[in-house]
């Protein structure tokens, strides 16, 4: 079973986006038996509430529900998961940081940035943070995630 955990810094905005998008998508390929995923922050600003409302507006225009409660990336999530998806270079570096204080569980070979997926030629490899702007943003942020998702699960697919 491939595993992949999606992090963001409060998990109320980017991270449960990509995990409601990925787990559409795998549905879709009929792939729920090989491939599972969850979302994670790796700050505590948010433990236990619904993504933001506005995430979940948006999420709704395009057909998900996102029921997630928000958690803290733990050690314990680098024995679970097999692959990490950051949403942007800070979480990505806590990811990292996370996973050398727990020698031998995490290659980094498995912890990627969400937009190293991404089709379209970025120069910014960072999924842009909603929670200060407005709807056009977390409109933005469901496009990349979408396009990046597609791209993960093929690449994960392929290996």
């Amino acid at each position: 079973m491939i595993s992949v955990l999606f992090v963001c810094l409060g998990n109320i905005c980017r991270s449960p986006v990509a995990e409601g998008v990925f787990r559409m998508l795998v549905a879709e390929r009929g792939l729920e038996k090989e491939i599972t995923c969850d979302s994670a922050g790796t700050s505590s600003y948010h433990l236990g509430d619904l993504p933001d409302r506005r995430t979940r507006q948006n999420a709704l225009e395009h057909g998900l529900n996102l029921t997630h409660r928000a958690r803290r990336m733990t050690g314990e999530d680098l024995a679970q998961f097999t692959y990490f998806v950051a949403m942007d270079e800070a979480n990505f570096d806590a990811v990292i940081k996370l996973s050398r204080r727990s020698v031998g569980l995490v290659s980094d070979d498995n912890i990627f940035l969400l937009r190293e997926f991404d089709p379209l030629v970025s120069d910014d490899p960072n999924v842009p943070d909603p929670y200060y702007e407005g709807p056009e943003v977390f409109e933005d942020v469901y496009q990349i995630t979408y396009r990046c998702c597609e791209q993960l699960l093929n690449y994960l697919m392929s290996e």
